[in-house]
């Protein structure tokens, strides 16, 4: 899809204004309304036609791996003839949540997510048996870049990880508060008020509660979440890099901060056959402009000499939000 074309430059204002930062208050889309000069029903109206049309996934919010729940990438080598019946045994399983198709002899990546580590292992457990090829297990140890967004109209820009800044006692409320936010808050005027009712609580508490998880960094990002390829991002490398443990923070902190770089964290290794410890994303607009990107990030003073692989993928199988709590636990 051409952005220029599909979408006009309120579209554009909205997307790119919208993407953090959403407005915790009892009526935010008018608040987002006045910004552009539009009535809350007119904001509604763009996002659910920007949802129909697949530039947007949802609006809500995005939360911190491995804080309330559970995930991990992981990867399976699928011979080409198997790859769309093994694609499919990834993407029925509801925790699943990204599924993409790399160049590479490991070419099936997902993330996976759970409310706990143990239904985590039987997801994987259960893909392994069904497709009958080894899983990588591949957990995140270190975040230095998790804000993901993408600028239409302006120069792309990168927001460093600053990691949990507090930490609190979270109960199975806060668990389906984020579940619902990861999976998207209702398109009404007060989309707080109906998921308020649903917790039995007050509209004041809820936004008063969403807003103590976002400054404890539980929630990395609230907004408009997009669909990269609908944009025009539509070269995604996954680049990986050998770099010694010891070395890893300074390299991640480099490389969290260099323009065209949209992810970058540290991940456990697979010893015997995946040795990275360093992944970095890159979102461009072609393959051209990843591979500047990457030219860039391989001549950091971190990153001299360090051997890496730059994974570009082919296609997406499933993009969705995060599985925080079990299915039955947020049946509102």
């Amino acid at each position: 899809m051409n952005v220029a074309q599909a979408h006009d430059e309120i579209d554009k204002r909205l997307l790119d204004g919208w993407q953090r930062d959403f407005p915790l208050v009892s009526r935010p889309f008018a608040v987002i309304g006045q910004a552009l000069g539009l009535t809350d029903t007119e904001v509604i109206a763009r996002l659910n036609h920007l949802v129909a049309s697949g530039a947007v996934t949802r609006v809500g919010a995005t939360v911190r791996p491995n804080t309330i729940a559970a995930s991990t990438l992981a990867a399976i080598a699928v011979p080409p003839e198997r790859i769309d019946e093994v694609a499919a045994i990834i993407s029925a399983e509801q925790g699943v949540n990204h599924s993409y198709l790399r160049e590479h002899n490991w070419n099936l990546w997902f993330v996976a997510t759970a409310p706990d580590a143990d239904s985590l292992q039987s997801t994987l457990t259960r893909i392994k048996t069904r497709s009958g090829l080894r899983v990588l297990d591949l957990p995140l140890l270190q975040a230095f870049n998790i804000d993901l967004g993408f600028n239409l109209t302006a120069p792309q820009t990168t927001k460093p990880d600053c990691g949990l800044l507090k930490t609190l006692t979270l109960s199975e409320t806060d668990r389906r508060i984020m579940q619902v936010l990861s999976k998207g808050l209702p398109l009404v005027p007060q989309p707080f008020a109906a998921l308020a009712n649903d917790l039995a609580q007050t509209e004041a508490d809820l936004i008063a509660r969403i807003q103590t998880l976002s400054d404890a960094g539980y929630l990395t990002r609230i907004g408009v979440i997009v669909r990269h390829r609908a944009l025009g991002w539509s070269s995604n490398a996954m680049v990986v890099w050998q770099v010694p443990v010891d070395r890893v923070g300074a390299a991640g902190e480099q490389l969290a901060v260099l323009p065209g770089i949209t992810l970058c964290y540290q991940r456990k290794i697979a010893p015997d056959v995946w040795p990275y410890t360093l992944y970095s994303m890159i979102h461009a607009r072609s393959r051209a402009q990843a591979l500047e990107v990457l030219t860039r990030a391989k001549a950091l003073p971190s990153l001299k000499g360090i051997p890496h692989e730059a994974l570009f993928s082919t296609h997406c199988f499933k993009q969705t939000g995060a599985m925080i709590a079990h299915p039955k636990e947020v049946a509102l």
